[in-house]
C-alpha cells in the first residue's frame, strides 16, 4: 500500500512542506498578543475534549484566594453554588506530586486516595466526591479549570491524619500527614472567628470597619488645592479611539467625564468613588463643584489616581478601538469590587 493511501502522504509531502512554511510565514507576520489568542483558543479547545463526557464548563461567578495559615489557594463560587478549589493548587496544598501530565495530575488525587495505606479510612462519600472533577472557567474567562468542592479538602486531611495515627503511613507519605495537620488546625482557627463573627453580628461591622479603613487611608479630611492631574496626551489618546475633533478651546464632550468615572475612579478601591460622589455631589445644572481629586489624600490617594491615569493613558495608546482597550483594561485592572479584583487585591489607587 503506497503512503498516499495510508492516510494522506508522507509527512514531509510537497503538500505538508508547503502548508508548514505558509503557517510559519503567517505566524511570523502576528503580533504576540495574536499568537497568544490562537495558543488560548487552542489550549481551551484541548480541554473542551479532555473530559469524556464534555458538557458545557460551570461560570464561577465569584474568585478569591483562601489564605490558611502560609497557604493560599485559589477558590471560587460556582453558578450553582457549589464551592470549588482549584484541583491543582489542592494537591500541591497537601504536598503530592502533580503527575506526569495534566491529565494524571487531574487524577493524582484519587490515586493517593485509592493507595493501600489511605483507603480504609476514606469514606464513601469522599471516594464518590473526590473522583467528580468540576470543569469550570473563572469569572473572568480564561481557559477551563480543574476544581473539586471545597468541602473535601478537611476530609481528605482527616483521612491521612488518622491513617497517621493508627501508623499506616509510609515514610514518603509523612510530609502530606504534616500539611494535613497544619491545615486543619488552621480551619479551626478560622471556622470558630467566623462563627463567632456570625452569631454576634460582628461579621457585617467587619466589613463596615474594613471600608472605614480604606476611606481613612484615601480620603482627605479637608478639600484639597486644584491642581492639574490628567495630562493632554491622555485626552489626546482618548479622541482618537472616540473620533472625537480636538477643539481649540480644550472643551470636552460630556461623555468624557462618564470615562473618567468609570475607568480612573472606578477602578479605585471598592467604596473610594461612591464616597467622593457623596462629598462631591452635583449642582443643580449637573456639575460638581469641585474635581474628585481635591478630595483624596496627598500621601496615597493622590499616587494611586496617577498610577491609574498612567495606564489607562498606556492602554488607550496601544489600542485600535474602545473593545480592545476595555478588554485589556479588564485584564490589567479589573473593576473594584469584582470577584477578579477581590482575588487579586483585598485594597489598593473625574474629573
Amino acid at each position: 500500500m503506497s503512503d498516499s493511501e495510508r492516510g494522506g502522504g508522507r509527512e514531509d509531502s510537497p503538500l505538508k512542506k508547503a502548508a508548514s512554511k505558509g503557517g510559519k510565514a503567517r505566524a511570523r507576520s502576528m503580533s504576540p498578543e495574536e499568537r497568544a489568542e490562537i495558543a488560548r483558543a487552542a489550549a481551551e479547545r484541548r480541554w473542551e475534549n479532555h473530559t469524556p463526557k464534555g458538557g458545557k464548563p460551570l461560570k464561577a461567578t465569584h474568585a478569591g484566594i483562601l489564605k490558611v495559615h502560609e497557604l493560599e489557594l485559589p477558590c471560587y463560587v460556582l453558578e450553582d453554588g457549589r464551592r470549588v478549589l482549584s484541583r491543582s493548587s489542592m494537591i500541591a496544598t497537601l504536598g503530592m506530586s502533580k503527575g506526569s501530565s495534566v491529565a494524571e495530575g487531574g487524577d493524582r488525587l484519587v490515586n493517593f486516595l485509592a493507595g493501600e495505606r489511605i483507603k480504609p479510612y476514606v469514606s464513601e462519600n469522599l471516594n464518590s466526591m473526590s473522583s467528580q472533577t468540576i470543569r469550570f472557567r473563572a469569572p473572568h474567562g480564561g481557559p477551563v479549570a480543574l476544581g473539586c468542592e471545597a468541602t473535601i479538602l478537611a476530609d481528605i486531611c482527616d483521612a491521612v491524619l488518622e491513617a497517621r495515627r493508627n501508623g499506616s503511613l509510609q515514610k514518603q507519605q509523612q510530609h502530606i500527614a504534616v500539611q494535613a495537620e497544619v491545615l486543619v488546625r488552621a480551619f479551626a482557627r478560622v471556622g470558630i472567628v467566623a462563627l463567632v463573627d456570625e452569631a454576634t453580628g460582628y461579621q457585617a461591622e467587619r466589613e463596615r470597619d474594613e471600608l472605614q479603613r480604606i476611606l481613612e487611608v484615601y480620603i482627605a479630611k479637608g478639600l484639597l488645592p486644584w491642581a492639574r492631574r490628567f495630562p493632554d496626551d491622555f485626552f489626546k489618546q482618548l479622541f482618537r479611539l472616540y473620533n472625537w475633533p480636538i477643539r481649540d478651546d480644550n472643551k470636552r464632550p460630556h461623555p468624557v467625564a462618564h470615562f473618567i468615572k468609570e475607568y480612573i475612579y472606578g477602578r479605585l478601591p471598592a467604596g473610594v468613588l461612591a464616597e467622593l460622589e457623596r462629598r462631591n455631589p452635583p449642582a443643580e445644572n449637573g456639575r460638581r463643584k469641585h474635581k474628585h481629586h481635591q478630595f483624596l489624600t496627598v500621601d496615597t490617594g493622590h499616587p494611586h489616581l496617577d498610577r491609574q491615569i498612567t495606564t489607562v493613558s498606556t492602554l488607550l495608546a496601544v489600542s485600535s478601538d474602545m473593545t480592545e482597550f476595555k478588554r485589556l483594561l479588564d485584564r490589567a485592572q479589573p473593576a473594584a469590587g469584582t470577584p477578579m479584583d477581590t482575588a487579586l487585591r483585598k485594597v489598593g489607587p473625574q474629573e
